[in-house]
């Protein structure tokens, strides 16, 4: 009999945010396939888990989508986790391409794929944010050359708010290019270390943001949320008010 492929969400910052169920799985796991041990290795000694984990990029995508496949149809249960979040999404690169094909691989072997509700950086940012969070769009980190301008004059007219994962490093100068693509007054949020002890949130305008943060460097995780685009109506308004 076939085991089970587990997708499971990690905290994106403090080890008690796992749920009893996440827990409960990878002590149950016969494998725990992480993205870089030594960081996972951290999360399964705090929860006393020993002995299950190994890394999955030893080969690329498809030779790793094999194995795991093979070893399930052999009757292992079998756990996918990465550094911090759920699986596959805003990963490094190859990550999210593996989580999808192993998903498909699986499925199309009949072999039951289990994911897990869990930690993710940008839900806890567009609901502390105080800007509309019944409907929006995750753009996670955008293109950091080809493609970027065109895809911030795209989401200028983007009526969702909207939620940007970004390095502090390229923090300002994204918030300035933001400035230009969709106006200086445009309401925003700087999510920062999400559920560590020096978690922040900066609110204001594009503007506001962008200046704060030209005199207070930013440190660690951060989750950008602007405001959607204003209804045409209101925003032809202001501009002939400006």
């Amino acid at each position: 009999m076939p085991g089970i492929l587990y997708i499971v969400p990690t905290p994106v910052g403090n080890l008690n945010d796992m749920t009893f169920r996440a827990v409960q799985v990878l002590k149950d796991a016969d494998l725990i396939l992480a993205e870089d041990t030594r960081t996972s290795s951290v999360l399964l000694h705090h929860y006393d888990i020993h002995g299950k984990l190994q890394s999955h990029h030893k080969f690329n995508e498809h030779q790793t989508a094999e194995m795991i496949k093979e070893r399930i149809l052999g009757g292992l249960n079998v756990a996918l986790i990465s550094d911090a979040g759920t699986p596959g999404i805003s990963d490094p690169a190859g990550i999210p391409a593996l989580v999808s094909l192993l998903a498909r691989t699986c499925a199309a072997e009949g072999i039951e794929v289990q994911t897990l509700p869990g930690a993710t950086a940008c839900i806890p940012a567009i609901v502390s944010s105080g800007l509309p969070c019944d409907r929006f769009c995750f753009e996670g980190f955008l293109p950091v050359k080809k493609g970027r301008q065109t895809l911030l004059r795209a989401l200028a007219e983007e009526p969702r708010t909207m939620i940007f994962y970004e390095s502090p490093y390229r923090l300002v100068k994204t918030l300035d290019q933001f400035i230009e693509h969709f106006g200086p007054e445009r309401e925003c949020s700087v999510a920062r270390e999400i559920s560590k002890i020096h978690e922040e949130h900066r609110r204001g305008t594009l503007a506001e943001v962008s200046a704060w943060y030209k005199e207070h460097e930013p440190k660690g995780e951060i989750v950008i949320v602007v405001a959607g685009a204003p209804p045409e109506k209101k925003r032809r308004k202001a501009e002939a008010e400006e």
